[in-house]
């Protein structure tokens, strides 16, 4: 299955991102230094993500999950700088 999810940290920012395999635990490659910037080390002892699938297909190909139609469709382009 290929997804299309968005992962909301705990301070409102949006990571937007495409998985073609569907591992229920993978939840992105965001770099890990900018995203610490953003918490206190006692924000980062506690911290909860939230992961939402957007869009899945069982019948796109590769090629269908990789381009970034079913981002724009979902109106994500603008606001995730794809």
């Amino acid at each position: 299955m290929k997804i299309v999810y968005k992962i909301t940290y705990p301070n409102g920012n949006i990571y937007v991102g495409k998985d073609l395999a569907y591992d229920i635990n993978y939840f992105g490659s965001a770099n890990h230094a900018h995203v610490a910037q953003d918490f206190t080390l006692e924000e980062q002892l506690d911290f909860t993500l939230r992961k939402e699938v957007l869009w899945h297909s069982t019948t796109a190909s590769d090629k269908e999950g990789r381009s970034q139609e079913p981002i724009a469709t979902l109106g994500l382009m603008d606001r995730v700088g794809l």
